[in-house]
C-alpha cells in the first residue's frame, strides 16, 4: 500500500514526461487517482499488502490520524483529476505542456504522501520541503508576471519557515539524547525523557516553521498571492490538501505535549494564533476585490478555526477533524468552481462578475452552495464544527472568547456571501447578458460531488466517516 501511494505517482510522472501525449496524461491521472481510492478503501477495511523493503516502511506507516488526512487529500485529489480534463481544454495546452502539469501534480500529490506517511520527524520535514519545491512549479505554471512573483514569494517565505522548523528539530534533538530517535512513536512513548527546556525552545521554532506553510496568520504572507495567482485545480489541491499535510505535522508535534502534560504551553500558541487568524481574515475579507484572494483569506479564516479547535480538548479537537475534511471539500469546490468564472468573464475582479447565474446557471449555483457550506449554514457540516468549537469555549469558562468567535465569523461569512450574492445575481448590461454557456460536465461534476458528500454528512454521517473523524480526534486525547 505505501509503496503504491509513494512510488506509483512518482513512475507515471516519469512515463508521462517521456511519452508527453495527451491520452496518456489522462489515463495518469485517473490511474493515481483511483490508485488512491483503493489505499483509502482498503486502509478503512483493514487490509494490507507491502511491496517495499521491509527496511524502508519503518520510515512510512498509516495510522489513524494519516489515514484520516489521506482519505481527505484522496477525495480532493479525484475531484481536481476530473476537471483538469477541463482546465486541459480551456487551455489548449499542448502535449508537452499538458506532460509537464501532471508530472508536477503527481509528484506534488507523493510529497505530500509522504508528509502523512512520515514515521520520523526529519522524514517529514524532508517531504514537506518537497512540496514546497514541487506546489511552486505549479503556482508558476501559467507563466504571467504575477505568478512568478507569488511563486518566489512562496518559496523565499516558506523555504524560511521551514528553515525554523530545522532548528527546532534540532532543539529537540538535544532535549531526546536519552532516547536517541526522533521516530514519533519513541517520542510518544518515551516522552517523559525528553528535556522540558528544550521540547519547549524546539516547539517555538516548530510552530512557526510548521505554522508559515499552514498560512496561519501573522505568517500568512505567501497564501494570498499563491492561491489566488495558481490555477484553479492547483489552488484547490493547495488549500485543500497542501495546508492540511503541515497541520498534521504540527498535530504530531502536539502530541509530544500532551504525552508530557504540556499541552496548556503549546494550546496557548494555538488558540492565540487561531484567534488572529480570525481577525485577519475579518479585515481582509471586506476589503478585499479579488474572488480568489477572498478564497485564500477563507483558508486563513478556516486554518485559524483548526487552530482553535486543536487547543480546546474532547469537542474541540473532534470539531477540528470534522472541520479539515468540510473545509477541504467546500474549498476545493469554491476553487474548482472559481476556475469556470475565470473562464467566462477572463478576470478575478469580483466587480467585473455579474449575472452569473443566467450566464453559466449551473455555476452559478454551485458558487451560492459552494459559498452557503464554507460559512456553515445548515445541513453542512461547518455548521456542526462550529457550533462544537463555541461549545466548547463556554465549557472552558471563556464565553467571552466563544462570543468573539461568534462575531469573526459572522463578519466573515457576511464578507464572503455578500460578495458570491453580487456576482450571482448583480445586473450585467453587457453583450455576454445575452448568452447562455455550457462548460461541459467535467467541469460541475467533481463540485457537484463534493457537495453531495458534505450534504450527507451534515444530514447523516456514514458510520465510516465517522469513525475516520473519531479515530482522527482520538489520537489527540
Amino acid at each position: 500500500m505505501i509503496g503504491l501511494v509513494l512510488v506509483f505517482p512518482v513512475l507515471l510522472s516519469i512515463i508521462g514526461l517521456i511519452v508527453k501525449n495527451k491520452l496518456v496524461n489522462r489515463i495518469n491521472l485517473g490511474l493515481t487517482s483511483a490508485a488512491y481510492l483503493y489505499v483509502s478503501i482498503q486502509k478503512i477495511t483493514h487490509y494490507e499488502f507491502y511491496f517495499l523493503p521491509e527496511w524502508l516502511l519503518q520510515y512510512f506507516a498509516f495510522d489513524e490520524i494519516g489515514l484520516f488526512f489521506f482519505f481527505v487529500m484522496t477525495i480532493v485529489f479525484g475531484g481536481v483529476s476530473i476537471y483538469l480534463t477541463f482546465y486541459f481544454k480551456e487551455h489548449n495546452l499542448s502535449a508537452v505542456k499538458e506532460s509537464v502539469f501532471v508530472a508536477e501534480l503527481l509528484l506534488f500529490l507523493a510529497a505530500m504522501s509522504g508528509v502523512i506517511l512520515s514515521t520520523h520527524l526529519a522524514l517529514l520535514w524532508v517531504f514537506v520541503e518537497a512540496t514546497t519545491l514541487t506546489s511552486a512549479l505549479l503556482i508558476y505554471f501559467e507563466k504571467k508576471k504575477s505568478s512568478l512573483e507569488a511563486a518566489w514569494k512562496y518559496i523565499y517565505i516558506c523555504s524560511i519557515g521551514i528553515a525554523l522548523a530545522f532548528v527546532g528539530i534540532i532543539f529537540l534533538s538535544i532535549g531526546t539524547r536519552q532516547i536517541n530517535s526522533l521516530y514519533f512513536n519513541d517520542l510518544y512513548n518515551n516522552a517523559n525523557l525528553i528535556n522540558i527546556f528544550w521540547l519547549k525552545i524546539a516547539f517555538a521554532f516548530l510552530f512557526v516553521g510548521l505554522g508559515t506553510k499552514i498560512g496561519i496568520a501573522p505568517i500568512h504572507a505567501w497564501l494570498p498571492d499563491a492561491h489566488s495567482e495558481a490555477p484553479s485545480p492547483v489552488s484547490a489541491m493547495l488549500s485543500g490538501t497542501l495546508l492540511n499535510s503541515a497541520l498534521l505535522g504540527l498535530i504530531r508535534v502536539q502530541q509530544i505535549f500532551i504525552k508530557t502534560n504540556l499541552e496548556d504551553f503549546s494550546n496557548f500558541f494555538f488558540i492565540l494564533t487561531g484567534f488572529l487568524s480570525l481577525f485577519v481574515s475579518s479585515v481582509f475579507m471586506v476589503r478585499t476585490k479579488n474572488y480568489k484572494r477572498m478564497l485564500a483569506y477563507s483558508s486563513i479564516e478556516n486554518m485559524g478555526i483548526l487552530f482553535i479547535g486543536i487547543s480546546l480538548g474532547k469537542y474541540g479537537i473532534y470539531a477540528a477533524m470534522l472541520h479539515t475534511l468540510s473545509h477541504s471539500f467546500a474549498k476545493a469546490s469554491l476553487f474548482l468552481t472559481s476556475g469556470n468564472i475565470l473562464y467566462l468573464f477572463k478576470s478575478k475582479k469580483i466587480d467585473d462578475i455579474k449575472d452569473l447565474i443566467k450566464l453559466d446557471p449551473k455555476t452559478g449555483w454551485l458558487w451560492i452552495i459552494s459559498a452557503l457550506a464554507i460559512i456553515g449554514l445548515p445541513p453542512f457540516p461547518i455548521f456542526i464544527s462550529k457550533f462544537f468549537i463555541i461549545k466548547a469555549l463556554w465549557a472552558k469558562g471563556v464565553s467571552w472568547l466563544a462570543i468573539l468567535f461568534f462575531l469573526f465569523i459572522v463578519i466573515i461569512g457576511f464578507g464572503i456571501f455578500s460578495s458570491i450574492f453580487n456576482m450571482a445575481f448583480r445586473n450585467n448590461d453587457s453583450a455576454l447578458s445575452d448568452k447562455h454557456y455550457n462548460l461541459g460536465w467535467q467541469a460541475y461534476t467533481p463540485q457537484i460531488v463534493l457537495l453531495i458528500i458534505l450534504f450527507f454528512i451534515g444530514i447523516n454521517s456514514p458510520a465510516f466517516i465517522n469513525a475516520l473523524i473519531n479515530n482522527a480526534a482520538n489520537f489527540l486525547r
